[in-house]
C-alpha cells in the first residue's frame, strides 16, 4: 500500500502484515534483528504494515507524509512508546520519555540553553575538546577503542556546553547508560513480562546502573546548588530555578539530567563511530575530507562559521546519518482511534515510525544502501528527497533539541580527525549495526591510529 492509493477503502480496514503463522520468525527477529524485522516487512508489505507478535500489535509506517502525519500533523494523539516507556524506569519523566504539560514546560526550561546564539559561542570550548582528544589517538600505539573515546568526548564536550561542569570523573556514565538501554530493549522486546524481581544478570546490572545514574545527577545538583552561577545560562542552572519557582521535587531534576546526559552524548558517540566506519570502508572519502580540512582550517582550530565552508564534511555527517541515524527507531502509541494512509488504526496500538527503513526507501533514494555523500550536497539542494523521507533528529514538537551540537561536533571530530590522521579498522573486525535505543556498533569498534603528514598528503590531493 502506498500513500493515495484506493480512496475508496473502508476506514476500518487493516493494514497488510504476516500472518499469524510467521510469529516465531517473527520473535526471533524481534530478539535478534530488529534492523531486519522492519526492514523485511516494510519490502514485503508497503508503507503501513501490521506486525501481529502475540498479543501485541505494531504498526510500522514508512512513507514520508505518514510520518509527517504521526510525528508532526497530528502528533497531539501520539505519546512516547515502546523502550521508552521501559526506559522510564531510569530515566523518570525526563524531556525524552515525558508527555503533555509535563513534556511543554521541561521543553521551555531546556530550550533557552540550544538557542543558536548560545550553541555557536561554544564552538571554541567544542573545538579545544577535540583537540585533546586527536593529541590523545595519536598519542596511541596499538589498537584504541573508538566507541570508548567518543562517548568520553561526547560527555566531556556535553559537560563544559551544557552544564558548564567537569564530567571527566565520571568514568562509569557510559557504561551505566550501556545497561539502562539493554534493559529497557530487553524489557520492550519480552513485552515487560520477565518481572523485575527476577535476579537475571541484566536486571541486575541494570539496578546498579540506576543508582549510579542517580547518584552522580545528585552529585551535580548539590554541586551546583554549593557554587552557584549568577544569572547561570547552562542546564543545570536553569533546572534549579525552574524547581524553585515551579516548586519540582529533586526527583525531578534527576531525571531531567539523567535524560539529558544520555540523549547528549550517545546520539553523537553513535554517528562517529559509523562515520569512522565507513570513511574507512571508502578510502577516497578519507581524502576528501583530509583535503578539505587543510584547505579551511589549515593548522588552527575550527570555529562555528566553519561550518559554512567544511561543505563536505557536512555532507559526509548528513550521509553517515542516513544510513545509520542514531535514533533508529521513533516509536508512538496512539491516543485515540487514528486513519493513516486509508488504514484504521486502533486507540492504545503501538505506532513506530523507523528512520532505518525511511532513509533506505527505494522511492526517495537512488540505491539506498549506496555510502555516497554527495547525495547532500550544498551545491545541488534540488536533489535532496521530501522533508520527512530523511528524519535523523525525528520531526514535529519533537525534534530533536540537541541537533545543532551534535552536527557542529561531529564535523569538528571529523575534520580534525581526517586533518591529522587515519583510523583503520583492526583486521578481522565485522562491523554490524546493535538496534537498541540507540543504533550502536555491536562490541564496539577497535581501530588503529596512524598519523598524516598534512603537507605531504594536501600537496598530493
Amino acid at each position: 500500500m502506498t500513500v493515495g492509493s484506493d480512496e475508496a477503502r473502508a476506514a476500518r480496514t487493516a493494514p497488510p502484515g504476516p500472518p499469524r503463522r510467521a510469529t516465531f520468525r517473527l520473535l526471533k527477529q524481534l530478539f535478534t534483528d530488529r534492523l531486519a524485522l522492519m526492514g523485511d516487512n516494510a519490502g514485503t508489505y508497503g508503507d503501513v504494515v501490521r506486525i501481529a507478535i502475540g498479543p501485541k500489535a505494531m504498526y510500522l509506517v514508512n512513507h514520508p507524509d505518514l510520518a509527517k502525519h504521526v510525528l508532526a500533523d497530528n502528533a497531539a494523539n501520539y505519546h512516547k512508546g515502546i523502550g521508552l516507556q521501559e526506559a522510564r524506569r531510569a530515566l523518570g519523566d525526563g524531556l525524552l520519555t515525558s508527555d503533555g504539560e509535563t513534556w511543554k514546560k521541561q521543553r521551555r526550561t531546556i530550550q533557552p540553553v540550544f538557542q543558536p546564539k548560545r550553541i555557536s559561542r561554544q564552538a571554541a570550548v567544542v573545538a579545544s575538546e577535540v583537540d585533546d582528544l586527536i593529541k590523545r589517538l595519536a598519542a596511541h600505539d596499538g589498537p584504541v577503542e573508538i566507541l570508548h573515546e567518543m562517548t568520553g568526548l561526547t560527555l566531556g564536550v556535553l559537560g563544559k556546553t551544557l552544564l558548564d561542569a567537569e564530567l571527566g570523573g565520571y568514568e562509569t556514565l557510559g557504561h551505566s547508560f550501556e545497561a539502562v538501554q539493554d534493559q529497557a530493549m530487553f524489557e520492550a522486546v519480552t513485552l515487560s513480562m520477565v518481572p523485575q524481581w527476577v535476579p537475571l544478570k541484566k536486571q541486575l546490572e541494570f539496578r546498579t546502573a540506576r543508582d549510579d545514574l542517580r547518584r552522580i545527577a545528585d552529585e551535580l545538583v548539590e554541586q551546583r546548588l554549593a557554587d552557584p552561577v549568577e544569572n547561570g545560562e547552562d542546564v543545570l542552572s536553569r533546572l534549579i530555578a525552574s524547581g524553585s519557582e515551579q516548586g519540582a521535587s529533586r526527583e525531578r531534576m534527576r531525571d531531567e539530567l539523567i535524560t539529558l546526559l544520555l540523549a547528549g552524548h550517545e546520539t553523537t558517540a553513535s554517528t562517529l563511530g559509523w562515520a569512522f566506519h565507513l570513511i574507512d570502508e571508502h578510502p577516497e572519502v578519507g581524502e576528501r575530507l583530509h583535503a578539505e580540512a587543510i584547505e579551511v582550517l589549515g593548522d588552527r582550530l575550527p570555529e562555528h562559521e566553519d561550518l559554512r565552508r567544511l561543505t563536505f564534511t557536512v555532507a559526509v555527517v548528513e550521509e553517515v546519518m542516513r544510513l545509520y541515524p542514531p535514533v533508529w527507531l521513533l516509536p508512538r502509541i496512539a491516543q485515540a482511534d487514528d486513519e493513516i494512509g486509508g488504514y484504521h488504526v486502533p486507540a492504545g496500538s503501538d505506532v513506530v515510525v523507523v528512520p532505518y527503513t525511511l532513509h533506505r526507501h527505494p522511492d526517495f533514494w537512488t540505491d539506498p544502501e549506496r555510502f555516497d555523500p554527495g547525495r547532500f550536497d550544498a551545491a545541488n539542494p534540488a536533489g535532496r528527497p521530501p522533508r520527512y523521507a530523511y528524519i535523523p533528529f525525528g520531526a514535529g514538537p519533537r525534534f530533536c533539541i540537541g541537533n545543532s551540537l551534535g552536527v557542529m561536533e561531529a564535523v569538528f571530530v571529523l575534520a580534525m580527525a581526517a586533518r591529522d590522521l587515519e583510523l583503520r579498522k583492526v583486521a578481522g573486525k565485522v562491523v554490524e549495526p546493535e538496534a537498541m535505543l540507540s543504533l550502536r556498533v555491536r562490541g564496539g569498534l577497535p581501530m588503529t591510529v596512524h598519523r598524516r603528514d598534512r603537507t605531504r598528503r594536501a600537496n598530493a590531493a
